[in-house]
């Protein structure tokens, strides 16, 4: 039964919690290390007399004396004054935060993983071996493409290793390019990982529909295009519908195509990047597959490649010689190693139990309701007025959308930042704002396939509701949050602290407050 349509109040908790080391007092003891036994003690006699006296520490160090039901509940209170998308919905545009199956993590977390040494003898990891092979069969069989590696740690980190292969591609046939052509569409990691791979950005506009402008692409392309990155359903939410065509014009001037597959959620099972024509395709696994990647981890960013491209993938690969499965070093033109071991193996273990889980049908589904609830959602937040839709108007998007609020800012002051903050008065994540760049105050929603009717019902009558009260009040929007455990931050210093280091100890900073933590 579908229910009314109402507000439902939110409040976050809000503890007066302190640091870990002020619950601290002597005699408090939390964890008892088990002693050796008389059995133990005369196989190997006195343990500690086996390390280096250089490795000993002169006093124990000083942590918290706290008890465990003490630490327990304190790093619960923490945890509810947290956001997360098992919270409640998190429509971060771009980035698909999408709820994911717990049987994925019980699988990722399962002793068999967790033991795993990287150091092992591949005779004795066969299994773990096996599943990556056999991941890295599906992936091929998802992007259409011949080969893929599973090094690369995340979808940045993927697109750095294709502009590799891309660089060395050209070098060893003898023909440097040295030009990338990027749509002003495209993620910015894009611009970053070509320029950090040594080329030169060439940017290209789009058209009024907001799609690559086809007459710019033909007058950048020349002997120095080495090859073009493309987003496809682009960061607006818009499919490119020439893409079969642009990746025909950029192969005759002879430069390669890189698909970035950080939208996949969009059209799996629907259409492959192989089939498009693209050379180079990554896959962020932790946003399209099975793995909440907020707070900057972890992710897997595996790189597929057409048959062309086989030989330039980083190693090791995984391989399969009808008995054994193995890593392979000998790729003839490698780029070499992007990173230690073997890839983020969790990562990849959830990934491949949900490709299982859903099969080819369930992963069609996934997208065409990703899809179903971006429209959806759109164009319940379009009829409350208000907000405007960039670009074809009339036209359906992708799992994402963007909207602008430039109106709302110049008719009542509010900002889509504003607008952002508000939402968490709701009990809905801030979706990302001013991305893509092209669109004035961006608010870029991404719904996903996971959330009901009843949930985009509430997060079209937030958007209303914010609004409304943008035009009566501006003022109550412009200083939100209320409803949370933080009010709002200051956005410079949240963005670009001093220390990336978590510390409770003053920070050295002569300009910062006394005393603050960093």
């Amino acid at each position: 039964m579908r229910l009314p349509n109402a507000q439902k109040p939110f409040r976050q908790c809000k503890w007066s919690e302190p640091l870990i080391c002020e619950l601290s007092s002597e005699g408090k003891v939390g964890h008892m290390v088990p002693m050796p036994s008389e059995e133990e003690l005369r196989a190997v006699g006195d343990p500690i007399g086996h390390v280096p006296s250089k490795l000993r520490r002169d006093r124990p160090p000083n942590l918290p004396r706290v008890s465990e039901v003490e630490v327990l509940r304190h790093f619960v209170r923490l945890s509810q004054q947290n956001f997360g998308v098992d919270t409640a919905p998190y429509p971060l545009g771009s980035c698909t935060m999408k709820y994911n199956p717990k049987f994925c993590e019980s699988l990722a977390s399962s002793a068999k993983v967790r033991m795993i040494h990287p150091l092992q003898d591949e005779r004795l990891v066969q299994g773990i071996l096996q599943i990556l092979y056999e991941l890295s069969r599906l992936l091929c069989e998802i992007t259409g493409m011949r080969e893929v590696s599973l090094q690369p740690s995340a979808g940045a980190h993927g697109e750095f290793a294709g502009a590799l292969m891309m660089r060395k591609y050209h070098m060893v046939r003898g023909e440097p390019r040295g030009e990338m052509l990027i749509p002003e569409s495209a993620h910015g990691t894009n611009f970053t990982s070509a320029a950090m791979a040594g080329f030169k950005v060439v940017r290209l506009p789009l058209d009024d529909r907001g799609c690559i402008d086809m007459e710019a692409l033909k007058s950048a392309l020349s002997k120095r295009t080495a090859g073009i990155m493309i987003t496809n359903p682009n960061t607006l939410g818009i499919f490119e519908r020439d893409v079969v065509e642009i990746c025909k014009i950029v192969h005759e001037s002879g430069g390669l195509c890189y698909y970035d597959g950080a939208n996949l959620n969009a059209i799996l099972s629907k259409c492959r990047p192989g089939d498009m024509g693209f050379d180079i395709a990554h896959l962020n696994l932790h946003k399209t597959f099975a793995t909440p990647h907020g707070g900057g981890g972890p992710g897997a960013g595996p790189i597929a490649v057409s048959e062309e491209l086989e030989d330039f993938l980083p190693v090791p690969l995984v391989r399969f010689d009808g008995e054994r499965y193995y890593f392979d070093y000998g790729v003839k033109h490698s780029i070499g190693r992007v990173r230690g071991f073997y890839g983020n193996i969790a990562v990849l273990v959830k990934a491949y139990a949900y490709i299982l889980a859903l099969g080819r049908e369930g992963l069609r589904e996934v997208s065409e309701v990703a899809v179903l609830n971006s429209n959806y959602l759109m164009r319940r937040i379009l009829e409350g007025g208000g907000y405007e839709l960039p670009y074809q108007k009339s036209g359906i998007r992708m799992h994402e959308f963007v909207l602008s609020a430039k109106g709302i800012l110049d008719s009542t002051g509010v900002s889509a930042l504003d607008i952002a903050k508000r939402l968490l008065d709701h009990g809905i994540h801030a979706p990302t704002i001013y991305f893509p760049p092209i669109v004035k105050e961006a608010l870029m929603v991404e719904p996903t396939e996971t959330e009901s009717v009843m949930e985009l019902d509430r997060m079209a009558e937030a958007f209303r509701s914010i609004f409304e009260e943008a035009r009566a009040s501006p003022e109550l929007v412009k200083s939100s949050p209320v409803n949370t455990a933080v009010s709002r931050v200051d956005e410079v210093k949240a963005s670009h602290p001093m220390s990336m280091r978590l510390s409770w100890r003053p920070r050295p900073n002569p300009g910062a407050e006394s005393g603050s933590p960093s």
